[in-house]
């Protein structure tokens, strides 16, 4: 197997319903990890990016939340809708998808 490009992190972390600062898996990040695995493969992306999911990576609020290296792109309130975009236009063509990138501003 030839070393990835890129390595997807998608962070999984469950929280009680109800828990003030929420949390990616209650938001739906297993359907988003789900979703990545599945198009890796039937995109013949498998060797050129890797998923793992993650345990809390901090923005929980604004969850799902999935991080593309050696990049260092944050992608915010990721939907499986939106994967197959990640996939195509970042993984594929090299390009963030700049409408889900968490903006600068967040991280003060």
């Amino acid at each position: 197997m030839p070393k990835p490009s890129y390595h997807i992190l998608v962070c999984t972390n469950k929280r009680p319903p109800g828990h003030p600062r929420g949390s990616c898996g209650e938001s739906g990040s297993e359907a988003v990890l789900e979703k990545l695995s599945m198009g890796i493969e039937q995109k013949m992306l498998f060797g050129k990016a890797i998923v793992s999911s993650s345990s809390c990576l901090g923005p929980c609020s604004i969850g799902p939340v999935v991080i593309v290296y050696p990049d260092g792109v944050w992608y915010s309130k990721v939907k499986p809708e939106d994967v197959d975009e990640i996939l195509d236009q970042h993984i594929g063509q090299g390009q963030k998808v700049e409408r889900l990138e968490i903006p600068d501003e967040l991280w003060g």
